[in-house]
């Protein structure tokens, strides 16, 4: 079982999708700390400029020539550019939180699948066994009955027990092809491909686990889906920020070198020279009036701090109820298991096989078994442990 949730979790597609989202958010992050740097761009134009020399019955097209390279830097715009930073490093953690959730649904269905497969696995063992028995039953039976010491309907009740079990096996060879098949398929494996589980040596119904609240508390603190509401409402925070940096001025250092040249006004290179032009400088950029852009940014930014706090809010509240539900649950298979085993061990002892209770017993044993450890797993995944029959 952990070797299944290790391989889907490198090589599940949704997995691995979500990782492709992560290194597009790691390039959103590099990209926003280039922004902190001067930018540089160069230029050059060829073209031709018409020219009559007194002769307006004739125009020639003379070569000119343009070149240029020109930078800018932002030195104040509201914090923006820190802002955006700090937001894109929140957006890249969210992004590795979300393949961590998607990982623990994976790991939860694996196990669901695996724990399933085991069951119907030692199920068919069981009833083959019960079966067994009652076919050795029904030779007795026929014995019985040509000697005349037992009535046809006495056999013929013999006969239909057999077929029931035959009946009883077959479903559940059945059940194990679709409970393989549906676990084949969570792993993504190929059609063709010979899948075959491997088995413990032997399954333990722990009877011990945390307290609900302690439960509930510690996986508070460390459960993806709530460190992912806690940061994606700081990220609210910073956007807040972002939107108002659009209120207040923007402080640019800006500079450029271009020169020129024109055919007929000197060489080319002397012309490059006595054309040279170096401006330098700031520019400052005052927001009057932009049709309340920046005023509805502000507002969406307040409602998005909003929405993030009620999400937060609400991943708490049903973490904590499917904690309290995986605790009510694991407590009822504990029960059924405890009451199973008992049954199991009467019947055991009685071998009433005829009447059916020894293979009732198997199957409700089992079932309450697999179901008891299942529903450990799952409450202690809840609190940080992994999935493991070891």
């Amino acid at each position: 079982m952990e070797n299944c949730i290790e391989y889907a979790k490198e090589n599940n597609i949704s997995i691995q999708l979500q990782r492709l989202n992560q290194k597009t958010a790691e390039q959103n992050l590099l990209q926003a700390k280039a922004q902190k740097y001067p930018n540089l761009n160069a230029s050059i134009s060829q073209g031709l400029v018409g020219a009559s020399f007194g002769n307006p019955m004739q125009v020639n097209g003379l070569p000119s020539q343009s070149l240029g390279i020109n930078s800018s830097m932002t030195l104040y715009h509201g914090n923006v550019i820190n802002n955006t930073i700090t937001s894109q490093n929140l957006s890249l953690k969210m992004s590795e939180l979300q393949v961590e959730q998607n990982e623990n649904s994976i790991a939860v269905s694996i196990a669901q699948a695996f724990l399933s497969v085991l069951m119907q696995e030692e199920n068919i063992k069981a009833l083959t066994s019960v079966l067994e028995t009652t076919k050795i039953q029904l030779t007795q039976g026929k014995q019985l009955y040509t000697a005349g010491s037992s009535s046809m309907l006495d056999y013929l009740q013999i006969q239909s027990l057999v077929a029931q079990d035959e009946y009883n096996v077959t479903q559940a060879e059945n059940n194990l092809r679709t409970d393989l098949i549906n676990l084949k398929q969570i792993l993504q494996l190929p059609t063709d491909y010979d899948f075959k589980i491997s088995h413990p040596e032997y399954i333990e119904v722990n009877p011990s686990w945390m307290d609900l609240k302690q439960a509930q508390s510690l996986a508070q603190n460390q459960r993806a889906e709530v460190k992912y509401g806690q940061i994606n409402e700081d990220n609210a925070k910073v956007g807040l920020e972002i939107a108002k940096a659009g209120l207040k001025p923007n402080l640019s250092l800006v500079g450029s070198f271009s020169s020129s040249y024109a055919y007929g006004s000197g060489t080319y290179f002397s012309q490059l020279q006595n054309n040279l032009y170096l401006p330098i400088g700031l520019s400052l950029g005052i927001p009057i009036l932009n049709n309340r852009t920046t005023k509805t940014a502000v507002e969406n930014a307040k409602i998005a701090i909003d929405q993030a706090e009620l999400n937060l809010e609400n991943t708490k509240t049903i973490l904590n109820q499917e904690i309290e539900l995986a605790f009510v649950n694991l407590q009822n298979a504990f029960s059924q298991y405890q009451s199973a085993q008992k049954q199991l061990t009467i019947n055991q002892k009685t071998l009433d096989i005829v009447n059916g209770e020894m293979k009732l017993g198997n199957i409700n044993y089992l079932q309450a078994k697999y179901s008891a450890v299942l529903n450990k797993q799952i409450y202690d995944f809840y609190v940080g442990k992994k999935f493991g029959l070891k």
